[in-house]
């Protein structure tokens, strides 16, 4: 755990070698991502933490102030706790986040792995509408039936991403939890939409990154998160056949070999020139 002035942030890690620092997404905590670390056989350090609002990790944000930089603010408490240069590796809304941390260029990573960010601004602003529209007519209805009174609102966004059905499907104990942390959710995508996307903002990533989307994820989901492998130079994109959205947990064999190889060549760069190459000090911040 870090405690700080604004609250505490989970913190776990375990293992040993090269650092990734693994952000889930909404409704879930760092717990998420145990399948792909028990896939990771041990070699790597891994440390994981939970979102605002999700585990012990306190919320910050309010309705009048859902800045994606609050979200900012904790990954990069975690990064400093880690110590040196991290490969980043984020999922859903912890993907987005991820890519904030890497705009804003204030702590060392060595590589971003972002899998399946909600980057809906950036589709609306690449006129990529039909898309766009999809987002948010599900998260129009979404919040409708959830202010309407409904508990299990969130089925509608859950089915959007993982198909008709994974909701119902998933265990009582993690339904129960994605109903509890349902105004978080919405939280998180207000900060989604509001967090401001462009092809001119994505060429400014410094630092090699990988994109995953699943195979079989939602159209939307797809287009955006190749648009995003696009916009970044040199980014890589992975597709993971028959994987949806919730692919740490479906595929993570897939996902750990992924990570795994774009972990290992970074690592070999950063020792053939000396040093990590995308190392970025927090002398030398941009804001985002």
């Amino acid at each position: 755990m870090i405690e700080g002035a604004a609250g505490a942030i989970d913190y776990q890690e375990v293992g040993k070698g090269p650092t990734i620092v693994f952000v889930p997404g909404s409704c879930s905590t760092g717990a998420a991502w145990r399948p792909v670390i028990a896939a990771l056989s041990g070699d790597f350090r891994c440390v994981t933490t939970s979102l605002l609002g999700y585990g012990a990790t306190a919320e910050r944000r309010s309705a009048r102030d859902t800045s994606i930089l609050l979200e900012v603010d904790v990954v990069e408490s975690v990064i400093q706790r880690a110590g040196g240069p991290v490969h980043l590796v984020g999922h859903s809304f912890g993907g987005l986040v991820s890519l904030a941390v890497a705009l804003r260029r204030a702590v060392p990573l060595v590589s971003l792995t972002i899998a399946e960010a909600p980057a809906a601004e950036l589709l609306r602003e690449m006129e990529e509408l039909q898309h766009y529209r999809a987002f948010r007519d599900m998260t129009d209805a979404y919040f409708a039936v959830f202010h309407g009174g409904d508990k299990e609102a969130i089925a509608t966004m859950i089915d959007f991403y993982g198909g008709t059905g994974t909701f119902a499907s998933w265990s009582p104990r993690v339904r129960a939890y994605a109903i509890e942390t349902t105004p978080v959710n919405i939280l998180d995508w207000a900060s989604a939409y509001g967090f401001p996307l462009s092809p001119s903002a994505l060429a400014a990533v410094k630092v090699p990154v990988l994109v995953l989307r699943g195979g079989a994820s939602h159209p939307a989901v797809q287009r955006a998160n190749e648009l995003v492998s696009i916009q970044i130079n040199g980014a890589s994109l992975v597709t993971i056949p028959g994987a949806a959205h919730f692919m740490i947990s479906t595929h993570a064999e897939d996902v750990a070999k992924a990570i795994v190889g774009y972990v290992a060549r970074n690592e070999f760069e950063a020792a053939n020139t000396g040093a990590h190459r995308s190392t970025i000090t927090a002398r030398s911040a941009t804001p985002l």
